[in-house]
């Protein structure tokens, strides 16, 4: 897969360090890193092209092509990362250039990425046969039966999915694995946060991890979901913690049933 990102802001920077992974890119931890993220691979090699465009740019732009790179590589996915919304109707332009298959225009501002923009870009993009998601916000992103998007979330980034385990007695978090990551690259800061801390207080454990790290959602009240995207994204890290619970729950009924079948077994 190739590709390529377009962006403005602190989102598309911290996706691009997400995908890099270098040894500087989390340090949330400060002096307490455990450099957890070094077995987490590299994509270095996927990205074929990044472009930042300035974030003050005119209110409406009338020739969107005099602010696109003049050489576009060719790729496979588009990643439009908070860019403006004239830029973003400019991108069917930038697909016929680059032959891309697919494009993730994440909405974490109503006010930046508009939603009659994203509606508008995707009708095009779909009468062209491209695929197209914009989630809101990027962490909300799932598989959809989409080859190419699907292809990036097996990547490994995409709606948090996380490995739990709890102590014997249930009541403390040991640790926390990442199974696949908010495209920000959050997820890890919130596992780590959760390690060793009570069960009991988790929602408040992931409230303050996941705003330290911090989200880049807007704390404005979006039309669409009836909430701030910020807290939507909270949401959507405390149920992934929550379904790795429930699933470290369930592995141990079933190991205890399954111990508990052998005794008798044996005893008989």
């Amino acid at each position: 897969m190739r590709i390529l990102v377009l962006y403005t802001g602190e989102l598309g920077k911290k996706v691009i360090q997400n995908l890099i992974n270098p040894s500087t890119f989390c340090v949330s931890c400060g002096e307490l890193c455990n450099h957890c993220r070094q077995v987490r691979k590299s994509y270095a090699n996927l990205l074929v092209g990044i472009h930042e465009f300035p974030e003050d740019l005119p209110a409406f732009i009338e020739e969107p092509a005099q602010f696109l790179p003049p050489k576009l590589p060719e790729c496979d996915l588009i990643l439009a990362i908070g860019i403006h919304p004239d830029l973003l109707i400019a991108l069917p332009e930038v697909i016929q250039k680059t032959g891309a298959k697919a494009v993730i225009a994440p909405a974490e501002d109503s006010k930046k990425t508009p939603a009659g923009v994203l509606e508008q870009l995707r009708k095009e993009l779909e009468a062209m046969g491209v695929e197209f998601e914009a989630p809101k916000p990027f962490c909300a992103l799932e598989k959809t039966g989409k080859p190419a998007i699907d292809a990036f979330v097996d990547l490994g980034f995409g709606k948090p999915v996380l490995r739990i385990e709890m102590s014997p007695d249930g009541k403390m978090f040991i640790g926390a694995g990442v199974l696949r990551d908010a495209p920000c690259g959050s997820t890890w800061f919130v596992a780590k946060k959760l390690g060793w801390t009570d069960v009991s207080g988790y929602k408040e454990s992931i409230s303050g991890s996941h705003h330290s790290y911090p989200c880049t959602g807007s704390m404005d009240k979006d039309p669409q979901i009836g909430d701030t995207i910020l807290h939507k994204a909270g949401y959507i890290i405390r149920e992934a913690v929550e379904e790795g619970m429930e699933c470290e729950k369930k592995e141990k009924s079933r190991i205890s049933a399954s111990y508990g079948n052998e005794a008798q077994a044996t005893g008989s």
